[in-house]
């Protein structure tokens, strides 16, 4: 289902708790060069792009959680800092998720596009116990916490 179909704070506590589990990925992403990975956006060099985001995830998941969906947008203009969004897949026992994983100078954030669930349950609180016992269940190590603004819609870490 689209994120938009589920309920709103059922989506943003999906979110916070994807934001908790990919934060060192994003951090680790955030240390290549701004001009490397938006030259391999620009010029489509995917596989690139998916080595970058292995070799991020393969320190904090286990093979196959989290990969790079083969698909990048720019934000870059004279006005402002450069923000590269990647989309991503989360993808571990039962559950998948769909987001984009923004990252600019200054923080990452995190953007639920779809949801899917192979459980069934009529009760929201169901779903975000089984989506955030999949991320747990994902990680070779606890994430660490985040601290979030009350007046952003999505997780920045």
């Amino acid at each position: 289902m689209d994120a938009s179909e589920f309920p709103a704070e059922f989506t943003l506590d999906c979110e916070r708790a994807l934001a908790e589990g990919v934060a060192e990925v994003a951090t680790e992403l955030r240390l290549v060069n701004v001009i490397d990975l938006i030259g391999y956006v620009r010029s489509e060099r995917s596989a690139n792009l998916e080595d970058l985001v292995n070799s991020s995830a393969e320190l904090y998941f286990k093979q196959g959680a989290l990969r790079y969906a083969w698909s990048a947008e720019l934000y870059v203009v004279w006005e402002a800092l450069p923000t590269v969004s990647l989309n991503m897949e989360f993808c571990w026992r039962g559950v998948t998720a769909f987001f984009r994983l923004c990252l600019d100078s200054a923080r990452a954030g995190v953007d639920i596009q779809h949801l899917a669930f192979d459980a069934r349950s009529d009760a929201a609180s169901g779903l975000y116990s089984c989506f955030a016992a999949a991320v747990a269940d994902s990680r070779l190590t606890p994430p660490r916490r985040l601290t979030t603004s009350p007046a952003s819609r999505h997780f920045n870490f």
